[in-house]
């Protein structure tokens, strides 16, 4: 991806969350060289992974499949390992018209996708066969917004505005703003992105970055390259 192009869908973005009455932390807009400078002090959002983060994994067509996110807080695997402490995490996601993140699942995460506003979010889902691989010919149940409903393998569940679904380990999963674009919060257990996304088919979670101008805020696959803290 272009850092231009980067940088337009940071300003689009901001302008939808701030339409529905969110608001980002303070840290979302410090400049390239604020961070460098306040690095040794913000060294907990740099390894909780927060801040902005774009992805069009790897596909080159950030309008049919991509992801915009912003994480919020995340916990600790340690303090997950354990079962006390920080164990939690929570991003703000944008899912445009019919761009789709791509089918997948977590091997530890646990997780609820809640449309927070804006169009319907379409959400496909599939079970693990005995193996963990996408099973397509299986469906199973969820629970949308505690409640328990059956699925058939590969139904496509609608949530409409307020409405929610919840991910358990296994069940695999893509979606994408059905009729219009969607204002996503996430809620789950602590996010690992490097290691805990397992994609169906062969993308990647982070994009190459053509530096074809500078970035007006970092990503958080900027930080390894950026900032020593």
């Amino acid at each position: 991806m272009k850092r231009s192009e980067i940088n337009n869908i940071i300003l689009e973005a901001n302008e939808m969350i701030k339409s529905f009455g969110y608001h980002l932390p303070d840290f979302a807009y410090w400049s390239v060289e604020k961070f460098i400078e306040k690095q040794e002090e913000a060294k907990e959002i740099i390894r909780a992974g927060c801040g902005w983060d774009i992805t069009d994994y790897g596909r080159g067509n950030f309008q049919t499949t991509g992801l915009f996110l912003f994480t919020l807080r995340n916990g600790k695997l340690a303090d997950l390992a354990s079962g006390k402490g920080m164990c939690y995490a929570e991003k703000l996601l944008i899912s445009r018209h019919n761009q789709v993140a791509p089918m997948h699942t977590h091997i530890k995460k646990v997780e609820d996708i809640i449309n927070r506003g804006g169009a319907n979010l379409a959400v496909e889902i599939f079970r693990s066969d005995p193996h963990g691989n996408c099973d397509e010919g299986a469906g199973g149940t969820v629970f949308c917004d505690g409640i328990e409903r059956s699925f058939s393998p590969g139904e496509i569940i609608i949530l409409k505005p307020g409405q929610s679904i919840t991910l358990l380990p296994g069940d695999w999963h893509a979606f994408w703003g059905h009729d219009g674009d969607v204002l996503v919060g996430e809620v789950s257990t602590v996010n690992d992105d490097v290691k805990d996304n397992i994609f169906r088919d062969e993308v990647s979670r982070f994009s190459y970055i053509d530096e074809d101008t500078a970035p007006i805020h970092l990503l958080v696959s900027d930080y390894p390259k950026w900032l020593s803290a």
